[in-house]
């Protein structure tokens, strides 16, 4: 049976949660039952990903959820891939219901089914929790792209963006326990990387186009594509492809330098499985056999 994946995202900011979106959209045996989006412009996230569902003949409800975070100043108040919805058809409107709400009934009218993969900021997610304490454990399992668990190999600094784009959030998830919980944090998705003119020329299947339209203007500020959120998805897909170790995890919320780190304290009794291994062929090969 196909796994079904319910998709939270803040897609229109970094171009990676179109190239996740992508893969999921041509994955046969992925049936992704919703879209939710997440931070500034909300609606305008949904377009985007309204695009890629268009592309790839696929109906599937996106409904825009938060656009702003619990307690701290918006991080990404805007969806930078905007002026791409130009160039592409799209849904110009969406359901009016509450997200959380959406999220809530998909998962307990379907319960031990659906994977919630998460890969913005996580105010929708710790609403749902706070909102539907049931939710959590009627998850199959929750996949994440937030924090950082390792050190820092690549110098991107102390936190995570998508937890310092709402650090109360990520706390109340990373600290609520679920069925499941698959952690990929910064020091493992930046060990699959791929450069600009790599990206413009293995982007080439017709799913992808839209992608790379929205990737140039991501190139107007970085040189590459670090493949964060798409190491996720896969990884629902193909345990594999990482190794992962128990724990637990904290979020610092005080305000100060400090704000959005993560720590990792290991323990084989701990509520999460975090990854600290990554295998980017194994990534690479099964993230392009599908186009």
């Amino acid at each position: 049976m196909p796994e079904k994946v319910l998709f939270d995202t803040d897609i229109g900011s970094d171009i990676d949660d179109a190239v996740a979106l992508a893969w999921l959209l041509a994955n046969p045996e992925c049936e992704l039952v919703g879209i939710t989006t997440v931070s500034g412009q909300p609606e305008v996230r949904a377009k985007l990903a309204s695009v890629l569902c268009k592309v790839a003949g696929k109906e599937v409800r996106i409904v825009p959820g938060a656009a702003d975070p619990r307690q701290v100043e918006p991080r990404q108040p805007v969806a930078q891939q905007a002026p791409s919805l130009e160039r592409w058809p799209h849904d110009e409107t969406f359901p009016s219901e509450d997200a959380v709400d959406f999220m809530a009934d998909l998962i307990t009218g379907n319960p031990g089914e659906i994977t919630l993969l998460a890969v913005g900021p996580m105010t929708n997610v710790a609403t749902l929790f706070e909102r539907h304490p049931d939710v959590p454990m009627q998850l199959k399992q929750l996949v994440l792209m937030c924090g950082r668990f390792g050190p820092d190999q690549m110098g991107r600094g102390p936190y995570e963006w998508n937890v310092y784009c709402d650090p109360h959030a990520a706390e109340v998830v990373l600290n609520t326990e679920t069925s499941r919980t698959l952690v990929h944090g910064l020091d493992i998705t930046m060990q699959v990387q791929m450069q600009a003119d790599e990206v413009r020329k293995r982007f080439s299947a017709p799913l992808l186009a839209p992608v790379l339209d929205m990737a140039e203007e991501w190139f107007s500020r970085r040189p590459l594509i670090t493949f964060h959120d798409p190491l996720a998805a896969v990884a629902v897909f193909d345990e594999t492809i990482c190794g992962y170790e128990r724990g637990f995890a904290s979020v610092s919320t005080d305000d100060g330098d400090e704000q959005g780190v993560t720590d990792w304290r290991p323990d084989e009794k701990g509520p999460l499985e975090a990854g600290f291994k990554v295998d980017p062929e194994r990534f690479f090969k099964r993230y392009f056999e599908l186009f």
